[in-house]
């Protein structure tokens, strides 16, 4: 039996994925106020903090979902086909505009592309028993494995790795952690990755490139990646992957301090006392990232240890502000639109990725009267809303946030119908 879902920590769900979904949609990547992008490399803008911010939300949640440390046949398998699933959203995500149906073209194969998106939606959000769950995912994993590695034009390059796809893998080493291990034990283990990652990255040289460095493409990070998943990588570098294989180790580690959080929110004391421990443990995470990060930069794309315990610090100072505010001071009125999106997330994760992808692939006559047709989210943005902004940045913005008010209609309804779609 699951137990009571702590508010403060939906809330907080609910703020990272909808700053995730406001940064991930501007309307012109060329127009972004400065804490709306990634650090460039080394640091960490406000952006930096989403993805980290929900593994670390991931971990918290383990021992809410999960008040019987049991470890069976049947409890392990749930955890795996529920990574599974996670990890084929995600790859799916990578698919979706490189599908192909027969010989179709323009909105008949948008159209096909939809079907099937909604097909695979409904077999890894659906509410089956464990047994369909687990045939369906096992089918679809081995469908996109093989079209990737089939030598199909189309989908020879697509990326392997993503978001969804580290989410998964690190929800699965973090449950088994959690029911196989105690609290002492999974910190442990965490500061091994941590100081191992650290060592693998300083200290071990990189082949065709000379000694360990930490640099865009050189690091062994990048090495294994190309090594590995070579032309299956982000597009946007082709010979590495910000989520890598390397680097989704130190992630794990990110997972374990949400749970070593949850554990404590989890403990049967006073309130206060809980507030004062996450608070304590939040302060000396978020320093002791601040003083590695003189040795080993903070870097989301390598997910540098020093970046796994500076956001996780600024995580539990975050939920623990929300938790007084919340759960001890009894301040609830405000938290309902945060609320929509906390108890949704993969349903926006998935489908608000979708929704640009399916907009780009619709083209339509340029009203400049160039031949060149314009995609429909372009002719939205350049046609609709860039002359209602004299400064470039606000209309980028403005698109951004227009599209998550969208998101929070529908989810408000879900919330309304009390439609919830967990994987």
């Amino acid at each position: 039996m699951q137990k009571e879902r702590l508010i403060s920590l939906d809330v907080f769900r609910g703020f990272t994925i909808l700053l995730m979904t406001i940064v991930n949609n501007p309307g012109s990547w060329s127009h972004i106020y400065p804490p709306l992008e990634h650090a460039d490399w080394n640091g960490c803008t406000p952006t930096d903090l989403v993805f980290p911010f929900f593994i670390f939300i991931m971990g918290t949640a383990i021992p809410f979902a999960m008040p019987s440390k049991l470890l069976d046949y049947a409890v392990f398998n749930k955890i795996l086909v529920r990574s599974l699933r996670i990890f084929c959203l995600g790859l799916f995500l990578n698919f979706f505009s490189r599908i192909e149906v027969l010989s179709l073209e323009g909105i008949p194969l948008l159209i096909a592309r939809l079907i099937i998106t909604f097909a695979v939606a409904y077999a890894l959000l659906g509410n089956f028993t464990l047994k369909i769950k687990s045939y369906l995912v096992f089918l679809l994993l081995a469908i996109l494995l093989f079209l990737a590695y089939s030598g199909i034009p189309a989908y020879e390059d697509v990326r392997i790795p993503g978001v969804l796809q580290r989410i998964g893998i690190v929800y699965f080493f973090s449950s088994l952690l959690y029911l196989k291990t105690n609290l002492k034990t999974q910190l442990v283990i965490a500061s091994i990755i941590l100081l191992v990652y650290w060592a693998l990255m300083t200290l071990i040289p990189v082949p065709g490139f000379g000694p360990a460095n930490l640099e865009k493409g050189t690091n062994l990070a990048a090495w294994i990646d190309n090594l590995v998943l070579n032309g299956h990588l982000w597009a946007s570098s082709k010979t590495w992957d910000p989520e890598g294989i390397l680097s989704t180790l130190p992630a794990i580690a990110s997972g374990i301090l949400g749970m070593y959080i949850g554990q404590i929110l989890n403990k049967p004391i006073e309130k206060l006392e809980i507030v004062k421990k996450t608070a304590i443990a939040g302060i000396i995470l978020l320093i002791l990232g601040l003083i590695w990060g003189i040795v080993f930069p903070i870097n989301k794309s390598l997910w540098s240890s020093s970046y796994v315990l500076y956001t996780a610090g600024i995580a539990s100072l975050c939920l623990t502000l929300l938790y007084y505010i919340i759960d001890v001071a009894d301040y609830k009125r405000w938290t309902k639109l945060f609320l929509v999106w906390g108890v949704n997330p993969m349903i926006v994760f998935f489908f608000s990725g979708i929704i640009p992808r399916a907009l780009s692939a619709i083209k339509i006559e340029n009203p400049n009267g160039t031949s060149e047709p314009i995609n429909l989210q372009k002719f939205i943005y350049d046609f609709n809303i860039v002359p209602l902004f004299s400064d470039p940045l606000n209309a980028s913005l403005f698109y951004a946030v227009g599209y998550a008010v969208f998101w929070s209609l529908i989810l408000w309804g879900f919330y309304k119908y009390k439609l919830f779609f967990k994987v």
